[in-house]
């Protein structure tokens, strides 16, 4: 590990700021929705990139249906039949410790166009920001990796160590890519994940647990309302039972989640009912997220929610009759920790702090990543990159230039002491 803070100088410096921009603006102006044809297509983009720097680039076809047989596997919540993993390594002497810097290039679909000021994946820099479709989550933390690598191989710096350079896909709906990096057997002595915390150190979140509920009603002629069940009312009770539910389970939290207003969200993201506007629905079928609590395992959280929704169903003459039935689905996200005080949130937040002029805060993240399935691995794993996670997701999701700028520097700063230096 190298300490003297001269030794990263020109790897700071050396980070091509212009450069950083337009390969954000690139990766963003890839349409890389999950399960769409483009997910590849980016892989694709990344490695032709890391080839181009000189890199040791592996890529290969992921078996995604024996992978999702698997008794593990995390999850998807859409089509693929199929997806690609690539690698690139920047080699060091081999007398040091292996870093790996991951990041994810899938996207969520863009929502209601009209609440965007422009086309989503063209993307748009006003001022220091810069807008599109993934640009915060997190095509501008996957960028810095690639920067703070061409800064590496640019200052001639020898390195005992190597760094990884990871791209992912399916980190959106379960952790495909990672999941099956680690199948492959790459592994590390440490991991960064710039994914969104606005440069503060996240080693820490909770999980996400993707579930679907049928609400059963008794159809109906809309004339003869009263005479029916509506499955669109049944909904309001359990939409009760849900909140009550999400503040007990808030009612105390691990102090790295206490800076959250809610630090374990649930939620309701999709509700399908009924086939004709005249006819009283018979069937409703929402779908939601629940969050899981640090330590806590996803049984634990599934079993909270369906014994909340037993209940519920036990004081309904309706629901005793027709009671609510749960599925877990999609992307089982656990929660996952690095120890707070581990040697790599200490180190890089020192590396931070030199290059920012001020520490990065420490803190746990409400939302599921990856992390969890690094840590699982034994790899010692934090958040750390550009962009403030509000903006991820959301309509004109933006990245801010300056952070992404930053990161690059202190990504490839933090190699440098992480892997030590060969003379």
């Amino acid at each position: 590990m190298t300490n003297d803070p001269s030794a990263y100088e020109n790897v700071i410096d050396g980070v091509d700021s212009p450069g950083l921009v337009g390969a954000v603006e690139r990766l963003v102006a890839i349409p890389s929705l999950g399960g769409s044809d483009a997910e590849i297509d980016i892989q694709d983009d990344v490695a032709r990139e890391w080839t181009s720097l000189g890199l040791d680039v592996t890529a290969w076809d992921i078996d995604v249906a024996a992978l999702s047989a698997e008794p593990d596997f995390p999850g998807m919540e859409v089509h693929r039949s199929s997806a690609r993993g690539v690698v690139a390594r920047i080699p060091g002497t081999g007398e040091g410790p292996t870093l790996l810097l991951l990041g994810h290039t899938d996207v969520v679909p863009p929502g209601d166009l009209g609440a965007w000021p422009s086309d989503p994946f063209r993307p748009e820099v006003r001022g220091d920001r810069l807008i599109g479709r993934g640009a915060c989550d997190m095509k501008a933390g996957t960028a810095s990796i690639t920067y703070a690598a061409r800064s590496l191989l640019a200052s001639g710096t020898r390195l005992r160590g190597d760094v990884v350079l990871a791209a992912v896909s399916g980190e959106e709906d379960g952790g495909l890519g990672t999941y099956a990096m680690l199948r492959q057997g790459i592994t590390a002595d440490a991991c960064v994940l710039p994914e969104p915390t606005s440069l503060d150190l996240v080693p820490a979140n909770g999980g996400a647990l993707t579930f679907r509920l049928r609400i059963r009603g008794r159809a109906t002629h809309a004339s003869r309302r009263t005479e029916g069940v509506s499955a669109v009312e049944k909904l309001l009770p359990v939409l009760d039972e849900l909140r009550r539910l999400e503040a007990r389970r808030n009612e105390s939290v691990d102090p790295l989640m206490q800076r959250w207003p809610v630090a374990y969200p649930l939620s309701i993201g999709t509700v399908h009912s009924g086939d004709w506007a005249s006819t009283v629905p018979d069937l409703l079928v929402a779908e939601g997220r629940l969050g899981v609590a640090l330590g806590e395992t996803p049984a634990q959280a599934r079993a909270d929610l369906e014994g909340a929704l037993a209940s519920l169903c036990d004081q309904d003459p309706w629901f005793v009759e027709h009671p609510v039935e749960v599925e877990w689905w999609g992307g089982q996200f656990a929660s996952g920790q690095t120890d707070p005080g581990h040697p790599l949130v200490r180190d890089l937040g020192e590396v931070a702090t030199g290059i920012l002029g001020t520490r990065p805060e420490v803190y746990a993240a409400p939302y599921g990543s990856d992390l969890r399935l690094l840590v699982g691995a034994g790899i010692p794993t934090v958040h750390f990159g550009p962009g403030e996670s509000a903006a991820a997701h959301a309509p004109a999701e933006w990245v801010d230039l300056r952070e992404t700028l930053a990161c690059a520097r202190i990504l490839a700063a933090y190699a440098v002491r992480f892997c030590g230096t060969s003379a």
